[in-house]
């Protein structure tokens, strides 16, 4: 019969050891920057917000340097619909006309971004809210003549700014929205930000949190999870159908990152608690690692 005593000497046990696993690699990523995207039931699921925003605080407390980036879907749809504005997508874009971009800019600036920072802060941590207009932190530019009005790519970046604050212990919260060189704001795919923000800032690691296990050979099957692919590999897993449908944009933002300077990408179930720790202070890791050849 196991006892309570029992049960408490082995979860301390437990406890221990992951933290001794997790030593070396506290040592390794101690001031670097960790680049997280954040976004998916991870920001719906207030349990599962919880432990993500303990997380970001533990990573900041043991060394680490993180920068969050964030999206906000659903709440930008719950907002349309109070104001009786009707979502619309094309080709798996938000159709972002005027009064949806003023929509978009008030939830993510204003809301959600706001919301994660006084959740940081009462975790323990120091964060500051931004978003790509402040200090010319990201350059808009249109997506493109796709008919979806106002949704943009990032054409620069000036990370003076996030490095400025990563090195003086702060926590950046970034919402995607950013602007043209005529203020014109746009809005920005969380993904790309959070890819193109990695690069700037010469990131050890970008990291996407999902609603999928990571990169799958069988789409529908959990355990065919691959751990770990180089740049090469990871095209050729989108050239033969491998990798399809939403996931292939998550895997380009991945190479890119990397082939402007960024050690390792990695994408991972946010729906997972702890998933952050797990994946980057464990040896079994938990998502899938994209790195350069070599």
């Amino acid at each position: 019969m196991v006892t309570e005593s029992d049960y408490i000497q082995k979860t301390e046990a437990t406890r221990v050891r992951v933290l001794s696993e997790a030593l070396p690699y506290i040592q390794q990523f101690a001031g670097r920057t960790i680049v997280v995207k954040y976004g998916g039931a991870a920001m719906k699921d207030a349990h599962l917000k919880e432990t993500v925003i303990r997380d970001i605080v533990f990573l900041a407390c043991v060394g680490l340097r993180p920068v969050v980036v964030h999206g906000g879907g659903p709440e930008i749809n719950s907002w349309l619909d109070k104001l009786g504005i009707e979502p619309q997508f094309k080709n798996g874009l938000r159709v972002t006309d005027a009064a949806t971009m003023d929509v978009v800019e008030m939830v993510l600036v204003g809301r959600v971004n706001k919301e994660l920072v006084a959740l940081i802060n009462q975790a323990g941590g120091k964060a500051v809210g931004l978003c790509g207009k402040d200090g010319n932190l990201i350059r808009a530019r249109p997506q493109g003549d796709l008919g979806i009005g106002f949704v943009g790519e990032v054409m620069a970046t000036d990370v003076k700014l996030l490095e400025s604050l990563v090195q003086n212990g702060y926590i950046p919260i970034v919402s995607s929205v950013a602007a043209d060189e005529t203020g014109q704001a746009y809005n920005i795919n969380a993904d790309t930000v959070a890819g193109e923000l990695a690069a700037a800032l010469g990131a050890e690691k970008m990291i996407l949190m999902t609603d999928t296990a990571g990169i799958l050979r069988d789409f529908q099957d959990p355990s065919t999870l691959i751990a770990k692919v180089d740049i090469q590999q990871a095209r050729e897993l989108i050239e033969t159908g491998v990798v399809g449908g939403g996931m292939i944009p998550k895997v380009n933002c991945c190479v890119r990152s990397l082939a402007q300077g960024v050690k390792a990408a990695h994408i991972i179930d946010g729906r997972i608690p702890h998933a952050l720790l797990l994946e980057i202070f464990t040896d079994a890791g938990i998502g899938s690692m994209i790195v350069r050849p070599g």
